[in-house]
């Protein structure tokens, strides 16, 4: 995977929970580094710089557009 190019980063590992299951419903291969290093400790997101979203350069504009759709919707976002 070390062709794999970083897409965006978050901060905690809900933000990427609705995200995974799009990627996967679309066949994209993805990998979320720090995910599980911040699951256990979600304060050691600012001291890592964050949960990774890493894919292949051929997807990287399947995923932004995956990204800016999510983006806006008012139903995602955690109270």
């Amino acid at each position: 995977m070390t062709e794999f190019v970083t897409v965006a980063t978050f901060n905690f590992t809900h933000e990427i929970t609705i995200l995974k299951t799009i990627l996967e419903h679309e066949g994209i291969p993805y990998l979320f580094q720090n995910e599980n290093l911040i699951s256990v400790d979600p304060l050691a997101s600012f001291a890592y710089g964050g949960i990774d979203l890493k894919v292949h350069p051929n997807d990287v504009l399947q995923v932004k557009d995956i990204l800016n759709n999510l983006s806006g919707k008012d139903e995602l976002k955690i109270v």
